[in-house]
């Protein structure tokens, strides 16, 4: 068994693919308390004695492979399954795990991360690896798998979670939600959100309504004002249509919390703000761009392995300014100007196409990137780079990619090679001049 990533060594497991997760959660907000039946449907990769799966802070009852139970040991952050002689390549398993508890966010280099109470509430903040402060899981980007999760709550609450909404059950005071992703989402992307939620289509204000059809979950009391900020996200969509190529999923989502955060996060496909984020400056603008843009690159278009995540933050922070020269603000190339003058008065520490672990959310890894994005787009012009970044989300839809692929198809959209124009802004710490 080899390990996936070396920058989350202790996640995921080489041995096996889990192609879909089906996740029954019975959950009680005011004790914190967790009653829940995951089914995965997997397939055994590499022959071994015994199958490793991410699940942190939860206790296992009871694991059954084929209908069968099947003997278990959970160590710090793994539950380790053993079924008779091993597990064979090739082999097509079902895996049914029942498990309960007190679920709280894991800490490490990035924070606490994953299932996190809010002051009335959850939330559900999985990357890199809080997943499995939730479900069991095979928890890295590249082992993408389709879900199906029902909740039962409480029925003054709403309970969200990714993809599309199928039923609404009423039982008595409590409520079953079943939301189902169709498209393969990662790991880190899989999300649980609840609260006293209001739910209902973003109006478009003075905007073209979208293509896509856009909904909102927040407070009755933060309604009003959220949509009058984010009715700009119907503009946003179809800018970034133009830009970036057709929307990835059938729907996008926002749910905002009463409780203030201090970033906003991407799920698929909707993202997560606090309520200190409706606001009308550009600050809360460009989040609002930064985040819609991760449902192409991050959500849809996934790093294989977490050192190329530039992929999803360069790319996402390079629509915050395609947005601004769309929206008539500053063009992106007033943007860059700035960027990297901001840069150039800072230490230059991080390599962007391989930041390291303890670098992987750094701004300088967010900047930079989309500053290599509009050294990309000034060498070969306007039109070859769109057709880039379309090829790039139309072949790569819902897929995993490197950024040797992402150069590869740069060069051949461009005609000639675009390594040698790149090698400096990817590959070197030191901030090469703005072309």
């Amino acid at each position: 068994m080899t390990q996936l990533d070396s920058y989350t060594p202790h996640s995921g497991s080489s041995a096996v693919h889990v192609g879909h997760y089906d996740l029954s959660l019975d959950y009680d907000i005011e004790p914190n308390t967790l009653r829940a039946r995951a089914v995965l449907e997997a397939r055994v990769l590499e022959s071994c004695s015994a199958l490793s799966l991410d699940l942190a802070g939860l206790t296992v009852d009871r694991v059954l492979v084929n209908g069968r139970s099947v003997s278990f040991e959970q160590a710090k952050s793994k539950l380790v399954v053993h079924a008779g002689d091993g597990f064979v390549a090739g082999e097509s398993l079902t895996l049914e795990i029942h498990y309960a508890g007190t679920p709280s966010p894991a800490s490490g280099a990035w924070g606490e991360i994953g299932w996190e109470e809010l002051s009335d509430g959850v939330l559900v903040a999985g990357q890199p690896v809080g997943a499995a402060t939730w479900f069991p899981c095979n928890d890295h980007p590249s082992q993408k798998a389709t879900f199906r999760v029902r909740v039962l709550v409480d029925s003054d609450y709403t309970a969200i979670s990714n993809g599309d909404l199928v039923s609404v059950d009423p039982q008595g005071a409590r409520t079953e939600w079943t939301w189902e992703s169709r498209e393969p989402v990662a790991t880190y992307l899989a999300t649980m959100q609840m609260g006293q939620y209001r739910r209902g289509p973003v109006d478009s204000g003075p905007y073209r309504p979208s293509r896509v059809p856009l909904t909102l979950a927040c407070g009755e009391h933060l309604w009003s004002q959220a949509q009058r900020v984010l009715a700009k996200q119907h503009a946003m969509m179809a800018a970034f249509e133009q830009h970036f190529g057709a929307y990835p999923f059938g729907s996008y989502g926002v749910v905002v919390t009463d409780d203030e955060l201090e970033i906003p996060l991407e799920s698929q496909p909707l993202s997560i703000f606090g309520c200190n984020h409706l606001t009308e400056s550009w600050e809360s603008e460009r989040l609002i761009a930064h985040e819609l843009a991760h449902q192409w690159f991050g959500n849809s278009v996934t790093p294989a392995s977490w050192s190329n995540i530039w992929l999803n933050e360069g790319f996402a922070h390079y629509a915050e300014w395609v947005w601004s020269e769309v929206s008539g603000r500053r063009s992106a190339h007033d943007q860059a100007v700035e960027a990297h003058a901001e840069l150039a008065d800072s230490k230059q520490k991080v390599v962007i196409a391989d930041p390291g672990p303890k670098k992987m959310f750094d701004d300088r890894v967010y900047v930079r990137g989309a500053l290599t994005l509009h050294a990309l787009r000034m060498h070969v012009g306007e039109r070859a780079f769109f057709t880039i970044v379309q090829r790039w989300t139309a072949q790569n839809r819902c897929g995993n990619v490197t950024t040797a692929q992402f150069l590869a198809l740069a060069s051949e959209v461009s005609g000639g090679p675009v390594e040698p124009v790149l090698h400096d802004w990817l590959f070197e710490k030191k901030l090469p001049a703005l072309p």
